[in-house]
């Protein structure tokens, strides 16, 4: 958790956002995560499209803290995410087999062969495929966090919609933006931020 060094270009860029964006309204976390969503995709529509909740991000980073395992819904998301590794169902043997068998997607079947590995308190990430978040609300026992945040015009908005219905503990948005480089800055935010950023803002 946490990085000893800043790459001089993120330093100019997340400048360059604050000369532009006022986000010290924010609470700790939910002002990381935008930050770094905003900066991934140079767009600062996240400002007010993003849905954040500082106790669910709490939650994910106590999570990531402890070593939760990550899973993302594809290879671009888990590439993005470098503070930890995460494991990528999709790429798994028999996920084709299983999709045609029971008359999904890809992305879905992958879920749900991960949720019968990954117990409870997984850090669950889709930047990619609505049908593989629907699978993550039907079917992922009792998660730490779900970073929602699929991209697209087919049932992206649904599906992230319906992740802010259930309840569970979320990083989504409200529009059709969204994609592996956001949801991987997103958890990278989590993986990031250090304790004292938000100690003096306890639950």
């Amino acid at each position: 958790m946490g990085r000893d060094r800043v790459h001089p270009i993120e330093v100019e860029s997340m400048r360059i956002l604050a000369s532009r964006v006022d986000l010290s309204h924010l609470r700790p976390l939910s002002r990381a995560v935008t930050e770094r969503v905003v900066h991934s995709a140079a767009d600062v529509r996240y400002v007010d499209d993003l849905v954040l909740d500082e106790d669910s991000l709490r939650l994910g980073w106590e999570a990531l803290r402890d070593g939760a395992p990550i899973v993302a819904d594809s290879r671009m998301v888990a590439a993005g995410i470098t503070g930890a590794d995460a494991a990528v169902p999709l790429t798994w043997d028999g996920v084709a087999d299983l999709a045609r068998e029971r008359g999904t997607t890809r992305s879905a079947a992958a879920i749900g062969l991960a949720c019968e590995r990954f117990g409870p308190g997984a850090v669950w990430v889709v930047g990619n495929a609505p049908t593989a978040l629907e699978a993550v609300i039907a079917l992922a026992p009792d998660p730490a966090l779900v970073v929602g945040l699929p991209v697209g015009f087919v049932g992206a908005v649904e599906s992230k919609a319906a992740l802010r219905d259930s309840g569970l503990p979320a990083v989504s948005n409200r529009s059709e933006l969204g994609g592996s480089a956001v949801a991987a800055a997103a958890v990278n935010a989590l993986l990031y931020s250090a304790p004292t950023a938000f100690e003096e803002n306890p639950r």
